[in-house]
């Protein structure tokens, strides 16, 4: 329980900054009235943290110091001025708080309410249903950038690693990728169309469209990879895959799942995910996708190529297991790493072997990342 809790305070209170909020197209809430006499900051810290914490709110100060400190145009509480924390505020700001704190009374994520969050230094804006990344996926993506710095020979023709991103949701892993490794070039896929559209539009938020492709692709279908071929071998593949076992869905946090099955067999109302539950979904075994990027990984790396996967703790003896009963994919689990709450989360399998099917390489160009209108 500890190391959850700091995981989630993690997960929560990592430095936000201002966008919007989606509280309108999820929220029935009716605000409360504002409380006569809460004119300042600290005092509207106060009150909106002990409404959190009496409906059973996670972190209800963190909660409410950033509502507050967005609507006064900061990143935490912390960094406003000190002279803001005693200043009154206008009627605006008050309603404008008011309705962002009803947001998160209805457990709607703080990443959603504010509408952008920072991942590895990168201002990323964040919209439901596409996933949110948590903290401990920086650690992988600190663990691809060691390997990419203790193997120079390991790049691609151009002077730097091809990279493909399986699952890419907001673009967190690869766009942190790209700004970190100048010389490096990024094929991110996924199967939403809400993920495809957001990644686009935080690589030209970024500046870092010329050097990624975003493709709509679904791993699991049939030959649907077949085109990723004429562009050359990989040197690595990244993925934070859905790897939740399906039982488990029922026990995630109402700010992932808002319903559960023992609420539908009451009777109750279906309400939706502010996330999707196919970004978190893994099958029986949390092991669905897992398996068909190991399925594919071998007709798209070079050898000596890399696969860097976020798992469940159970997951390393599993994938060792399967990856054992498939010696024709050449794949090898070379190493296991920890999280920082101490479980086993992260896995680096290396492919060695014949390449089974991709040409030279044939980056096909910087393409603009157009941003719907």
């Amino acid at each position: 329980m500890e190391c959850w809790g700091r995981m989630l305070r993690a997960f929560l209170s990592g430095p936000g900054r201002r966008g919007g909020t989606w509280g309108s197209a999820y929220s029935s809430w009716r605000p409360r009235r504002p409380v006569p006499g809460l004119l300042n900051a600290t005092e509207l810290v106060s009150h909106w943290t002990a409404i959190f914490e009496k409906e059973g709110i996670p972190e209800a100060q963190e909660s409410s110091e950033y509502i507050v400190a967005h609507v006064l145009g900061a990143k935490t509480f912390q960094s406003l001025r000190p002279v803001l924390w005693t200043q009154p505020l206008t009627p605006w700001q008050l309603q404008y708080i008011q309705e962002l704190s009803s947001c998160r009374l209805q457990r709607m994520p703080v990443q959603y309410i504010l509408g952008e969050w920072d991942f590895q230094g990168l201002s990323l804006k964040m919209a439901p249903p596409v996933f949110i990344p948590r903290p401990e996926t920086e650690e992988l993506v600190e663990w691809v950038l060691e390997e990419v710095a203790q193997r120079p020979h390991a790049v691609g023709a151009q002077g730097g690693p091809l990279i493909l991103e399986v699952g890419c949701g907001s673009g967190a892993i690869s766009l942190s990728l790209l700004s970190q490794l100048p010389q490096s070039r990024v094929i991110a896929v996924d199967k939403g169309e809400a993920s495809i559209c957001l990644t686009r539009e935080n690589a030209q938020r970024l500046r870092l469209q010329d050097r990624i492709w975003i493709v709509p692709l679904d791993v699991t279908l049939e030959g649907s990879w077949a085109h990723l071929l004429s562009w050359g071998p990989m040197d690595l593949v990244v993925s934070n895959p859905p790897y939740v076992f399906h039982q488990d869905m029922e026990q995630l946090a109402p700010e992932i799942l808002r319903c559960r099955k023992a609420e539908a067999q009451r009777g109750k109302l279906p309400c939706p995910s502010y996330e999707d539950p196919a970004a978190l979904d893994g099958g029986e075994k949390g092991m669905d996708i897992i398996t068909h990027i190991l399925a594919l990984a071998p007709r798209l790396l070079k050898d000596s190529g890399s696969i860097f996967l976020e798992v469940d703790p159970r997951h390393p003896e599993l994938v060792d297991g399967w990856l054992q009963s498939r010696p024709d994919l050449s794949l090898h689990l070379v190493a296991v790493r920890k999280d920082f709450c101490g479980r086993p989360r992260f896995l680096h399998i290396r492919r060695s072997g014949p390449q089974r099917g991709c040409p030279a390489h044939a980056w096909p160009g910087p393409q603009p990342a157009r941003v719907p209108g």
